[in-house]
């Protein structure tokens, strides 16, 4: 072979194995697919482990058609969407899907519905990022919490037209430093608590239903935590509608309604709950009340 022939078949060769290594910005998965294959629409994954790794920071994981595409870690910017399809993450004894990116990274789950079978840990899992989007999920059967929110650096949770049901915990808002979540249109039913802020969460809930938990909307902190429900309801609680629990919890109302709880408003444990004056607060076995009212403006 000659000196040229030979410098020819080195490219080629490494021409190769760059392509085999290339990411794309957009990768598939089907129940009938193979993580052996590149992940393309023709010759889709299997799962959302095997496509992530072909799959470049900032691109998406397309579902092909309805399957179980297994639990999933996220280390970078990603959007993974069942589309259409009833693309789910079925797991035993383990985590759905678990965010640990960077501080920079975005993650969006859409269209999934995750199912923890009675055994599973959280649904999604929370640990680090920029931001995360969930939408249009569904979330059940989880022994810990549907979402699990408890990032370590500041950052930001969008949750929008969601449901977290039968689960240990609806939605655990618990960061280290600072987390401002924005729920809108979330239905949280039959969990321990529907939605739970703790230390150093502000959240704001609008559109959305809290029903046939023991607890609906809680918010527990001893430095602070605020939450804002705005047209939203917490219903048919085995226990309270509303709860807050230490001197920094706090929620304010905003044209809510509270009914049919054992107790509507429960603040014996400390915190305060404020009303704009224009909430529904009837029918429960004890209504309890707001601490303050507020001015509309």
């Amino acid at each position: 072979m000659s000196f040229k022939s030979a410098v020819l078949a080195v490219m080629l060769y490494l021409g190769s194995v760059a392509v085999a290594n290339a990411q794309a910005s957009r990768t598939w998965v089907s129940g009938v697919g193979d993580d052996a294959n590149p992940c393309s629409r023709t010759a889709p994954c299997k799962t959302f482990a095997g496509a992530i790794s072909k799959t470049a920071a900032g691109g998406e994981i397309d579902a092909l058609d309805p399957a179980g595409y297994g639990a999933v870690t996220i280390t970078k910017s990603i959007t993974i969407d069942g589309g259409g399809n009833l693309a789910s993450v079925l797991v035993s004894g383990t985590n759905g899907i678990v965010i640990n990116a960077a501080a920079s990274d975005v993650v969006t789950i859409r269209n999934i519905a995750l199912n923890g079978i009675g055994t599973g840990l959280n649904g999604i899992r929370f640990l680090s990022g920029a931001a995360l989007h969930v939408e249009r999920c569904e979330i059940f059967g989880f022994t810990g919490a549907g979402i699990d929110a408890e990032p370590g650096a500041a950052s930001v949770l969008f949750v929008l037209d969601t449901v977290a049901r039968n689960n240990g915990g609806g939605i655990l808002i618990k960061p280290s430093t600072y987390l401002a979540a924005a729920l809108d249109r979330v239905r949280v039913t039959r969990n321990s608590y529907g939605v739970r802020a703790e230390n150093n969460a502000n959240v704001t809930i609008r559109d959305s239903v809290a029903a046939g938990n023991t607890n609906g909307f809680l918010a527990s902190a001893g430095t602070w935590a605020s939450m804002t429900l705005e047209n939203s309801a917490a219903v048919f609680n085995w226990g309270n509608g509303v709860t807050t629990s230490g001197g920094g919890a706090s929620v304010i109302l905003s044209n809510s309604t509270i009914m049919n709880n054992t107790q509507g408003i429960n603040t014996s444990a400390g915190g305060n709950v404020y009303s704009f004056g224009n909430n529904k607060i009837f029918a429960n076995g004890t209504n309890g009340a707001p601490t303050a009212n507020l001015s509309l403006q």
